[in-house]
């Protein structure tokens, strides 16, 4: 049984890299791009909502823990958020765009905290993979932060570093069982 999960989930990866590499090489500009918003199925069920976003991982960044596992995150200092990977297509929905569904999606005003669920794991943070999206991620925090919110933004703007994927069943979580999502705030 092990061994046939093993196989699919193969499967899935080298189809997925597959589509990419056919995208690339057609001379679609594909971008990345890491957001954390508390736990991690929710958002993950809300980006993959939007047209544009062509896959979504979920995992964890932002820590001092090489390949950290959930269990590690949860209950262990690695510093690490829950975070959502993605590649988007800009042609079909723009970073900013993203930066302001990102907001949407929860309580950017609560320190470490989304609904019941509380640790610097589950902070609100977008890791930026350019200097051009630092900029535009500041720009929709501040301008949210001007318009929108009654408490002050306490989203973290950070440099991506590096990505750890989380366990498997974590991937796709709320479509694996069924479920279109939950209220992330």
């Amino acid at each position: 049984m092990k061994k046939n999960i093993l196989i699919i989930a193969s499967l899935a990866i080298i189809a997925v890299l597959i589509m990419v590499l056919n995208a690339e090489s057609k001379g679609e500009k594909m971008e990345l791009a890491t957001f954390g918003a508390g736990c991690f199925w929710g958002v993950e069920a809300n980006f993959q909502k939007i047209n544009g976003v062509e896959y979504t991982d979920v995992g964890y960044s932002g820590g001092e823990t090489d390949n950290p596992t959930y269990k590690e995150v949860c209950y262990s200092d690695t510093k690490h958020a829950e975070v959502v990977h993605l590649k988007f297509d800009p042609a079909k929905v723009s970073y900013r765009d993203l930066c302001k569904a990102f907001f949407k999606m929860h309580d950017p005003t609560t320190l470490n905290r989304q609904g019941p669920d509380h640790g610097d794991q589950y902070r609100s943070v977008i890791f930026y993979h350019s200097d051009e999206q630092k900029k535009t991620a500041q720009e929709v925090k501040d301008e949210l932060n001007a318009s929108t919110y009654k408490g002050k933004i306490v989203t973290f703007i950070e440099k991506y570093d590096k990505f750890w994927m989380g366990e498997d069943y974590h991937q796709d979580y709320y479509k694996k069982r069924g479920i279109s999502g939950c209220a992330t705030h």
